[in-house]
């Protein structure tokens, strides 16, 4: 059993501690963007930052021991139109992780399912995230979800 909140300030060390979970696996397969370790302080203070940003929303899955199951971060963002697009509010999905002992449990589900809900009171029409070509777990489960594809980025080192 396990329980979704909003994070607060007091969750920041959790929070960053919770981050080495999504931010390992971008340090291994690109280390040329990604810190290799992150100054605890800096990780910390972003995410305080986002706590703060009433754009963010930052959730926490609580086990029933009150043990820290994984996180969410989200952002509501406006976009506006051009001559070519329509204006809309979006709902994004930056980061997520689950500890690898509650994996396959239904927090990451639970997580999303939140999200969702965060977006719909914002008056969102969609949700979107992205996943990089390395991490297939991550793009099974949100094709589990329903997630399909949009947009293809390419990179080019010069």
């Amino acid at each position: 059993m396990f329980r979704i909140r909003t994070a607060s300030p007091g969750d920041v060390a959790l929070l960053a501690t919770l981050n080495h979970i999504v931010h390992a696996p971008h340090t291994q397969h690109r280390p040329d963007l990604f810190v290799d370790s992150p100054e605890t302080d800096a990780v910390e203070a972003f995410f305080r930052a986002r706590i703060a940003d009433p754009s963010v929303t930052v959730l926490v899955a609580d086990g029933a021991e009150g043990e820290a199951l994984g996180y969410a971060l989200a952002r509501v963002k406006n976009r506006p139109g051009t001559a070519l697009t329509h204006s809309e509010v979006i709902v994004s999905l930056d980061q997520i992780a689950v500890v690898p002992e509650a994996a396959r449990s239904g927090v990451g589900a639970a997580l999303l399912d939140a999200v969702r809900e965060v977006g719909r009171a914002a008056g969102c029409r969609r949700l979107v995230t992205d996943v990089w070509h390395f991490n297939a777990d991550a793009g099974e489960f949100y094709r589990a979800a329903g997630f399909s594809p949009t947009t293809v980025h390419l990179d080019q080192q010069l």
